[in-house]
């Protein structure tokens, strides 16, 4: 799974997800990509299960780029325990993700199994998503 090598702070406040993303919200890559239209936090776990629904999909035909890195740490307070005594440990890690963040681009496949390959990407991540090909608009 995704994850920093090493990291400045163990711990980070959790910031803010509004407006829409400005930087990678392009095709840089491919010909086709999986776009975010809402914001949220991707978990690593969940950008990989995506990442393998479309190599399985495509038969490992193609290329494909995930555009999104998890470098932000999530904390958790163990169950059952009382409120107070300082903030929880890193339990794992996700990308913050704003609208019109450009998720995975692909290349080297057909269109149609480039659209089914993506649609069963964004059925593994918690933002809704929407398929772009590039000279479409």
């Amino acid at each position: 799974m995704l994850q920093p090598k090493r990291t400045k702070f163990r711990k980070v406040q959790p910031g803010r997800l509004r407006g829409k993303a400005c930087r990678g919200a392009q095709l840089a890559f491919g010909e086709f990509g999986l776009q975010s239209i809402e914001h949220g936090y991707i978990n690593a776990r969940q950008i990989e299960a995506a990442r393998i629904a479309m190599t399985r999909h495509a038969k490992r035909g193609g290329k494909v780029w995930i555009r999104i890195f998890p470098d932000k740490p999530m904390t958790k307070r163990p169950p059952e325990t009382r409120m107070g005594k300082g903030k929880g440990n890193p339990e794992f890690w996700c990308a913050a993700v704003k609208a019109g963040r450009m998720l995975y681009e692909m290349e080297g496949v057909t269109p149609t199994l480039a659209r089914e390959a993506l649609r069963l990407a964004s059925y593994k991540l918690s933002v809704r998503t929407r398929i772009v090909e590039r000279g479409a608009f």
